[in-house]
């Protein structure tokens, strides 16, 4: 298949190479209801929130519904039901396939592609004065640093172009897919290692997580830095479980309006 991408919108391309991803994997999941919070108040930034494993668009959009952050406006896409192997098969929501959370975890690059690409699209037709940014919890924190990885690249992992200009990551009780092979990609360009230095995210993690281990987290907030991620920031929780408290919730608002320059925010 040949085109063009000079000669499309970025949302018509987006939409192509998924598309283009679904035939070569033969796997085409139907992603699920997109659920939305307008903000209440002047529209300076949109961030597409992603759920955990097994999670919906609409306990997201609850939960962002309530944060005072009235100029952000929030895109909860729900993920396509998938067999997974950490349920033995079972199918469930899931933005790609994963296995026991360890240090020898197999990334599912295809299925990480493919929700990158989607989540992408959501962000396509946004207005060019309105920054963007991702975030998510847990397996949804995960396809937001993976997505974050592309934009720094400049590229997703089957080496097509990634065109949204990333301006935040949030991520929650979450861990970096393709932490080992980072840093030496992004090293190998310097249009690589200038977006990674630029781009401000931030992670946090409970110490009692028995889901997604607090050293996976601690090991993510590592390696973007190793990678040259210099505006992370790494928030640990004593004590937390795999779950958010209002605490947190306040720690990312704060860190949320102070960096993308919320106006009217206090």
């Amino acid at each position: 298949m040949s085109y063009s991408h000079q000669s499309m919108g970025s949302g018509q391309f987006l939409l192509l190479f998924y598309s283009i991803l679904c035939s070569r994997s033969g796997r085409g999941h139907e992603f699920g209801r997109t659920y939305v919070v307008r903000p209440k108040g002047k529209h300076q930034a949109t961030i597409v929130w992603l759920h955990g494993l097994g999670d919906n668009g609409s306990s997201s959009s609850q939960l962002l519904e309530s944060l005072p952050l009235p100029n952000i406006k929030w895109i909860c896409p729900t993920a396509p039901s998938r067999p997974v192997s950490l349920l033995g098969g079972f199918p469930c929501t899931a933005w790609f396939d994963v296995g026991e959370i360890s240090e020898d975890l197999q990334d599912d690059i295809e299925g990480l592609d493919a929700s990158a690409a989607h989540i992408a699209n959501l962000l396509s037709t946004e207005p060019t004065d309105v920054k963007v940014g991702i975030g998510g919890f847990s397996m949804g924190a995960a396809i937001a640093l993976y997505s974050t990885t592309c934009y720094a690249l400049g590229r997703y992992g089957t080496g097509h172009p990634y065109t949204i200009n990333l301006r935040a990551t949030v991520g929650l009780s979450g861990w970096l897919p393709g932490w080992r092979s980072l840093r030496s990609k992004i090293e190998s360009s310097n249009e690589a290692a200038r977006r990674a230095a630029t781009i401000p995210v931030i992670l946090t993690h409970g110490t009692s997580d028995d889901v997604v281990p607090y050293r996976f987290g601690e090991k993510s907030a590592y390696s973007l830095a190793m990678a040259g991620f210099r505006q992370v920031v790494f928030k640990p929780y004593e004590g937390l479980g795999h779950y958010t408290v209002p605490k947190e919730m306040e720690e990312v608002v704060h860190w949320l309006a102070s960096r993308l320059g919320l106006e009217g925010w206090r």
